[in-house]
């Protein structure tokens, strides 16, 4: 019997999960588990990874989230079509844009309104079942998942049963399967992983110190009783669940009901508004044309056939969009005074030129186009447009929200990581390392990849008046080295933006940047890239 895990939880949990998606996605290879779900709190940050590093290796990546209601539950679903995806984008969305950053609930009304095309779960210890028993028992508990019901469906709620060695759980789950019994639902094994490998439990102990702000000695009940939250095989699920087959069977009935994939984002780039009834490519040959004869004058046919060769190419690519809504921008800016100028790539294009976009002529210069954009490569052309640091390009920035609406527009993310630095102070804070002994290992870390390799880390260690050898001190390094990466918050990519033809927020979950009036998509440039979402760079450049 083959057991599919369908409630995995990454780092992209950011500070709740101890592995990288692409490490979930791996381990589950190894476990020849043919899909897995991974359901991270709130949000969709790592679910492009995730699907990405599973097609490479043929593992199917089902797709979900944890979602924090206005009762403190965490409700679990999993998408079942594009309807359900788009549904908990919006929801996670109208969470998470009227709160505080990393804060948000959403409401039982705003889930009922959303619940189509979702699967739920009742959870382990955060989950709505668990919370009902501890707050009111079995009457509760009935009646909290006949809400489920009531919200979902009957036939897309499934009562989750979790074994991890503890006696309070099992108490609950004898309550879930007599909930289960009376209201006739399916029963559902799930590890409620946390991490791929057990030796991982010892990254989710740090992060709940620093999440608590407390450390190893003093965080008690905070930290995992053990570590058996980690990625199973069939035969661990089968043996745990030897006296419920029909929990491990379930997981592949809801497997196959799953059937949405990344690859059906339904991302649409915007279509330019073109008067007259003209196309797209109407409009930008148009518009080439004119810049054509103001940059080269009406006699230049060097210019004139490079020009028509990039139009065919942009035509065959089906990108007229994207220039017209650079261009849209350029103008705008010429409009305010605001000094913009293209560069990089871009600056191989004939069009790029003549539509004021560059100021390089790529003609007279003999530059490649190919460099910039070809049929062979199937890629999105990448312009960066540098404007004035401060308020003349936020003023751009502005233009382009208030052009595409509040959900059409938004900047890409940044993954903000753990590095040597960071992960070393952090993990001597749980440690509990007085500020002395913290700075001169915190000075170490960050000098260890600048070291001469004949200079041994002993050696290091051994000048700056540490001992290696010392049990704490190298697990302090052991761990920093497994800190490398790991997501740490997300932050705000410097100029990058999306826009969408429709609502942004059907297609990945928007969320409030720090800064001010501004809206930042779960995924970073990188994720965006990969999944088909065009951005456009507006960086500011001091010197202009």
């Amino acid at each position: 019997m083959i057991y599919t895990e369908l409630h995995a939880r990454s780092a992209f949990s950011f500070l709740t999960g101890a592995s990288l998606p692409e490490e979930l996605a791996g381990v589950c290879a190894e476990r020849d588990m043919p899909a897995m779900a991974v359901l991270d709190r709130d949000g969709m940050y790592g679910a492009p990874r995730f699907y990405l590093a599973a097609k490479k290796i043929n593992i199917r990546a089902l797709i979900g989230a944890e979602v924090t209601s206005e009762d403190g539950w965490r409700y679990p679903l999993l998408v079942q079509s594009r309807a359900g995806y788009q549904n908990i984008c919006r929801l996670i969305t109208r969470m998470k844009l009227r709160a505080r950053k990393s804060e948000g609930q959403i409401s039982h009304t705003e889930i009922d309104n959303s619940a189509a095309g979702l699967i739920c779960m009742t959870g382990g210890d955060e989950g709505p079942l668990a919370h009902a028993l501890a707050s009111g028992g079995m009457p509760a508990a009935i009646q909290s998942v006949q809400k489920l019901c009531a919200l979902f469906g009957k036939h897309n709620v499934y009562v989750e049963l979790q074994r991890h060695h503890c006696r309070e759980e099992e108490v609950r789950n004898q309550c879930a399967l007599e909930v289960a019994r009376k209201l006739k639902l399916p029963v559902l094994a799930t590890n409620g992983v946390c991490y791929a490998l057990p030796e991982q439990r010892e990254l989710l102990d740090v992060f709940s110190c620093i999440r608590h702000h407390r450390t190893l000695g003093t965080a008690g009940r905070l930290l995992a009783r053990n570590a058996e939250r980690h990625l199973k095989s069939s035969a661990e699920m089968q043996k745990l669940f030897s006296d419920l087959p029909e929990a491990i069977a379930n997981t592949q009935v809801l497997a196959s009901r799953l059937q949405f994939t990344l690859n059906d984002l339904g991302y649409q780039f915007p279509i330019y508004p073109v008067p007259d009834g003209r196309s797209q490519m109407q409009f930008l040959r148009d518009r080439t044309h004119d810049g054509m004869l103001h940059r080269y004058g009406a006699e230049n046919e060097r210019a004139r056939q490079q020009i028509a060769r990039e139009l065919d190419v942009i035509e065959k690519l089906d990108l007229a969009g994207y220039f017209l809504i650079v261009w849209d921008i350029i103008r705008f800016c010429a409009r305010q005074n605001i000094l913009v100028q293209g560069r990089g790539s871009a600056a191989n294009s004939a069009v790029c030129y003549a539509l004021g976009i560059t100021a390089v002529d790529p003609v007279g210069m003999e530059l490649l186009f190919e460099r910039f954009l070809s049929e062979e490569r199937g890629e999105w052309p990448d312009i960066d447009l540098d404007l004035p640091s401060g308020d003349q390009r936020e003023r751009a920035i502005q233009y382009v929200y208030e052009r595409y609406g509040k959900l059409g527009a938004a900047m890409t993310a940044n993954v903000i990581t753990y590095r040597g630095r960071s992960a070393a102070r952090e993990i001597g804070k749980a440690f509990a390392f007085d500020a002395e002994v913290l700075n001169r290992l915190t000075s170490l870390v960050g000098a260890w990849e600048y070291k001469d390799a004949n200079d041994t880390l002993e050696r290091q260690f051994q000048d700056a008046g540490l001992d290696l050898q010392h049990p704490q001190i190298r697990k302090f390094c052991e761990l920093c080295v497994r800190f490398q990466d790991l997501p740490r918050h997300l932050g705000q990519h410097s100029g990058g933006m999306v826009v969408c033809q429709g609502q942004l927020d059907s297609v990945v979950p928007l969320e409030p940047a720090t800064m001010p009036g501004r809206v930042v998509v779960q995924w970073d440039k990188d994720d965006c890239a990969d999944m088909g979402i065009v951005k456009v760079d507006l960086l500011g450049l001091g010197m202009m």
